[in-house]
């Protein structure tokens, strides 16, 4: 005869989510009277929910998150007790915040809970933060105080713009939730919201002055963080790539920011020199903007150099008016992007970049002789569309290439900075007057007087759909560390009508919005379509799987790359991510981007 199940401990029933990414379900359990009355933990009714424990789980203990409380388990089932409170976990809002997460992001929700959670345990919360200092929103202006009046807003401020103005207003309306895409932002931010009289904490370890009450500054994991009396969310430099998850799932901490404002029925404001097209759609392309003048001189002077007469063979990289500016006594920041980029072809006869025809991207030659894109797919002859020439000639030295080749030619020494290097020439580890890097020297170095771009054509025409929208990004980043018109950026391109160029000269980066929105809908890519790129050994398996859903899911596209990867896209994003996330995943690695930032080629 089987044995009964024990009695479970007096106490209180509580669902709970495991901290273990293969499990996506939740579990009952008791949290016994011994542990309530020593937890330390004031809490009453839900307020255990979001709280973290440990619990035994297959013959383990393994930490866990309280999702629910006073339940009622189902008949026959043993509830075992909880073995630890931890401390204090995201909020209940938080929570549903991160369900909604995992769904458009086809995640688990350990996963995102795990974004959410204080990176140590607080037990205690401290005391809620003082409101800011009176007359801290005195100096902001009408037209920025307006940003706060609707659900989500989005305003165009030049690179060398500060946006206090914009976080002295959302401090005026409670505690401000602030993202940044990098941390040398948000130390800075921080120190200005400081000096303005706001009471700001730093994301991940002010986490739990947040929670008690307390504005404060993160960067993307800032988007899940508990703030208690939160007023407003602002999100500095929306376009930066930085703010997107880098692995799967792919979230993005500006969609984050705005679903979170909505639920929690607080205004968020969107802050870029560059809008992305899926800033624009949260707000109906209605960008609140300064004037033309201010914005205009909140962009560097940029000085373009067109290469197409350019004898390619001899001038290699440097041409006559960027060897001026070398040789001259100015700090100069050289930016030179080679690794997983398109190798571009220029025609020996005129001079002219191989461009794909249809959307522009930089071709590739294959084995064959036919030029084809590896953005589009598109083949064409190996005729330069410009002359009719049938000569090209690769153009690409790499990073390291170039920083021998300057000293050679500058005889100083060089500095070499990229994603993973940072290698001062000289023994004292002092910086030299010339650097030259991929585009991470732009956030390693502080300050320059010149930035010249050896090879723009390569960020103009390089396989990514967002191509246009990056590349305008690095001419924001150039602009703001050479402190917009004090300073300036000089472009080596073959393409000196291209809108990216047209758009920084004007300072108007509308103009490059209007024109990858015709390319973005054409090509069904985002916003105008959910991507899905599905990948990893259980890649075939999930597919299988998925299919027979796929035909109720309108204008569905299913295009099988390589690799074993698949790029599936419809314009209805609930249909294809409902689709995606009822389908079981079946044993092996599996990869699910959506959305991503860039794709597979």
């Amino acid at each position: 005869m089987p044995a009964r199940p024990s009695e479970p401990p007096a106490g209180r029933t509580v669902r709970v989510v495991c901290d273990v990414a293969s499990i996506n379900r939740t579990f009952d359990y008791v949290i016994p009277d011994r542990l309530l009355a020593r937890s330390g933990i004031d809490v009453s009714g839900d307020g255990w929910i979001g709280t973290m424990v440990r619990v035994p789980l297959h013959g383990r203990q393994v930490a866990a998150w309280i999702v629910d409380v006073d339940v009622e388990s189902p008949d026959g089932v043993e509830l075992r007790a909880v073995t630890k409170i931890s401390g204090a976990g995201p909020s209940a809002d938080v929570i549903d915040l991160c369900r909604w997460a995992a769904w458009r992001w086809v995640s688990r929700l350990p996963t995102m809970l795990g974004a959410a959670s204080p990176p140590t345990m607080a037990r205690v919360l401290p005391s809620p933060a003082q409101p800011p200092k009176a007359g801290v929103a005195d100096k902001v202006g009408s037209r920025v105080a307006s940003l706060f009046e609707r659900p989500v807003s989005l305003i165009r401020l030049p690179p060398s713009a500060s946006p206090i103005e914009v976080l002295r207003a959302g401090a005026a309306r409670g505690n401000v939730l602030v993202i940044a895409p990098t941390f040398q932002q948000v130390r800075s931010l921080a120190e200005v919201m400081r000096r303005a009289g706001i009471t700001v904490a730093v994301h991940p370890d002010g986490w739990a002055r947040a929670a008690a009450g307390c504005s404060i500054v993160g960067t993307r994991t800032a988007a899940f963080t508990t703030v208690a009396g939160l007023g407003a969310i602002v999100v500095i430099d929306e376009h930066d790539e930085a703010l997107q998850n880098e692995g799967s799932p792919t979230w993005n901490a500006r969609d984050v920011a705005v679903e979170r404002a909505r639920r929690a029925n607080v205004p968020c404001v969107l802050v870029s020199p560059t809008p992305t097209l899926e800033a624009l759609a949260h707000v109906g392309d209605d960008v609140v903007t300064i004037d033309r003048a201010r914005e205009r001189a909140g962009w560097a002077r940029l000085e373009v150099i067109d290469r197409r007469e350019d004898d390619i063979v001899r001038s290699g990289l440097y041409s006559e008016a960027l060897v001026r500016a070398l040789q001259s006594d100015r700090r100069v920041v050289c930016v030179l992007n080679r690794t997983g980029r398109a190798q571009m072809l220029g025609c020996l006869a005129c001079g002219t970049l191989a461009a794909c025809e249809k959307c522009e991207a930089a071709v590739r030659q294959d084995e064959s002789s036919v030029l084809h894109c590896p953005r589009c797919g598109t083949e064409r002859p190996l005729i330069c569309d410009h002359c009719a020439a049938t000569a090209f000639r690769p153009i690409r030295i790499g990073v390291t290439k170039a920083r021998e080749q300057l000293e050679t030619l500058l005889r100083e020494p060089v500095d070499e900075i990229t994603g993973s290097k940072a290698k001062p020439s000289l023994p004292s580890a002092r910086p030299a007057r010339v650097i030259v890097g991929t585009e991470a020297v732009l956030q390693r170095v502080t300050a320059a007087d010149v930035v010249a771009f050896l090879e723009f054509d390569q960020e103009l025409g390089a396989p990514r759909y967002r191509a246009a929208e990056q590349a305008m990004t690095l001419l924001a980043r150039a602009s703001r560390l050479v402190g917009g018109r004090t300073g300036m950026v000089l472009v080596q391109t073959r393409q000196p009508d291209h809108e990216v160029i047209r758009a920084a000269l004007l300072g108007d980066p509308a103009l490059v919005s209007e024109a990858e929105r015709d390319r973005r809908r054409l090509l069904q890519l985002s916003p105008f379509a959910t991507v899905a790129v599905i990948g990893g050994e259980a890649a075939p398996a999930f597919v299988d799987a998925l299919t027979p859903t796929l035909s109720d899911v309108p204008g569905i596209l299913v295009d099988p790359g390589d690799e074993g990867q698949w790029l599936v896209r419809s314009p209805d994003r609930q249909a294809l991510l409902d689709a995606l996330n009822a389908v079981t995943r079946p044993p092996g690695r599996l990869r699910l981007q959506i959305d991503p930032a860039r794709l597979p080629s």
